[in-house]
Order: structure tokens, then sequence, then C-alpha cells
């Protein structure tokens, strides 16, 4: 017998909605809301590439005399679906020495060491909060 919530010619009366009835309802407000999860995630991985220009401008970060790399980074947002993905990065070679520091020789065989000037992790430190918070804005009851 079939009941309002779950109209399953065998559903017992008292059944609630069935998988299939939860699963649509999911991807409803999924579409609902992936518009504001995109705007969000587009919004933090611009404040994290700030925060990491920022960062890397002068100590405890690294010196950037010229701004070259300051400029390099850059931050990308795609979906896929209802995945929504933001990259912040760099092309230039540099920042890994930069973040982390460096000891031993070279490809050249020059001998470095190298402290580290970390700038990538304390901006991502500083912005996580931030971004789970407004996340869980994004997606909670509405």
């Amino acid at each position: 017998m079939s009941s309002s919530l779950n109209p399953h010619p065998n559903a017992h009366p008292l059944a609630g909605a069935n998988a299939f009835q939860i699963a649509a309802q999911l991807d409803a407000r999924a579409a609902r809301t992936l518009p504001e999860v995109t705007a969000t995630v587009q919004h933090y991985a611009m404040l994290l590439e700030t925060r990491i220009k920022a960062k890397a401008s002068g100590r405890p970060g690294p010196d950037a005399p010229t701004g070259d790399y300051r400029r390099s980074w850059t931050h990308e947002v795609s979906t896929d679906g209802l995945v929504v993905t933001a990259v912040v990065g760099t092309n230039k070679p540099q920042a890994r020495r930069l973040e982390y520091g460096f000891v031993g020789a070279d490809s050249l065989g020059r001998i470095y060491n190298q402290p580290p000037y970390p700038h990538v992790g304390p901006a991502v430190e500083e912005i996580r909060p931030l971004f789970i918070a407004a996340l869980g804005d994004a997606i909670g009851d509405s």
C-alpha cells in the first residue's frame, strides 16, 4: 500500500520518502546552491591570492624588490557539474624555495643555505576559517 510520502505500491503506510525522492531533493538543493557556492569560492580564491601577495611583500615573507614574483600569483575557478574548484598559484620556479627554504647544492653545483620565508601557508591559515564559515552560510538550511 502506498502512502503520500512514498508512492511505491508495497510501501508501508508509515514509510517516509524513498531514496529516489531524497536524491531528487538533494540534487534540486545542490542546483539552487551552486551559484552561491561558486561565488563564495571565487571570492575567497581572490582573497587568498591577495593575501599571498601581501605576505610576499617583505619580511617575514620574501622580499620582492621588483614585484615580478607578486604579480605572478593568480587564481582560477572552474565548475564541473556540481563540483567547484579554485586553484591559486604561480608559475615562478622560486616559489617553493621561498616558501620552504633550500639547503644544499642546486643543479649547477652552487651551495645554498636559504631560509624559508613562508607566505603561502600563513595566508591559507588566515583565509581558511573565513572560507569555511562563508561556505557553511552558503550551503546552510534555506
